[in-house]
């Protein structure tokens, strides 16, 4: 197998909110919304990121939360990325009245398929902590019909989970990306066709060492993006995960 890496010249950077940052640059790719890459910083790490914009000028968009990532926030315009993808499935149109939920970061990845989608009818949640992780409001606001902002103290839109706001709309699809425990939280109240984007730890993006496995599914092989048929057959969907070094870890 040849790993090909790209690298590309960032044209602009973008503090979204507190910790979180958009790196864009232009490439000829071609990248589906929900794909991802693995971004390398050399001698630091090398990162899943998804794709936050798929047209002639791409993105990555993240929260520092790590030294990979804490590494990127410094990277500037006329800075080379370096990446290799895209990989894994994407998103696609299977519905008339689409609910959109992006919970986090998980907003990056659902942001370029509400642009993309075809749905004549189209709602969308976002959820986050606080005011302060909620990014992409006027971009996602500009392409639905009707948007509804949960941020758990209330500081942003209104106080409560994503959940909370699963019966505002008539929908006929879920498109969400977001942790487990929300993705988990959506099956347990509303069951309805749904297409989700699981986050878990991914060192080789390409299903060689296993470290994104969930009950035999590889998330950066079969996925990210699973069906409703599928998520509700994962047991350690929201419960089990894996650490760095492969140990089982209760959510």
């Amino acid at each position: 197998m040849v790993i090909m890496y790209i690298r590309e010249k960032i044209i602009e950077k973008v503090r979204e909110s507190e910790h979180v940052y958009t790196l864009k640059f232009k490439s000829e790719i071609k990248v589906k919304p929900g794909q991802f890459a693995m971004v390398w910083l050399p001698g630091v790490d090398e990162i899943p990121l998804s794709f936050s914009y798929v047209d002639e000028i791409k993105g990555f968009t993240f929260k520092v939360v790590g030294n990979g990532t804490r590494e990127l926030s410094k990277y500037d315009i006329d800075d080379y990325i370096i990446f290799r993808g895209p990989y894994g499935n994407w998103y696609y149109d299977d519905g008339e009245k689409a609910l959109f939920i992006g919970g986090g970061t998980g907003i990056a990845s659902i942001a370029p398929f509400i642009e993309k989608s075809n749905a004549k009818k189209k709602f969308a949640i976002l959820g986050a902590k606080s005011k302060n992780e909620i990014f992409f409001y006027k971009r996602i606001k500009d392409n639905v019909d009707d948007i509804i902002v949960f941020t758990e103290d209330g500081s942003f839109g209104e106080k409560g989970i994503v959940t909370d706001g699963l019966s505002r709309f008539d929908y006929d699809i879920i498109y969400a990306c977001g942790p487990e425990k929300m993705i988990k939280s959506i099956l347990n109240k509303k069951y309805v066709k749904m297409q989700a984007s699981l986050e878990r730890l991914m060192k080789c993006g390409i299903g060689i060492c296993d470290s994104c496995s969930i009950n035999g599914y590889r998330v950066c092989k079969d996925g990210p993006i699973f069906n409703n048929d599928i998520l509700i057959k994962m047991e350690d969907l929201g419960n089990i995960n894996r650490s760095a070094s492969g140990k089982v870890v209760k959510m």
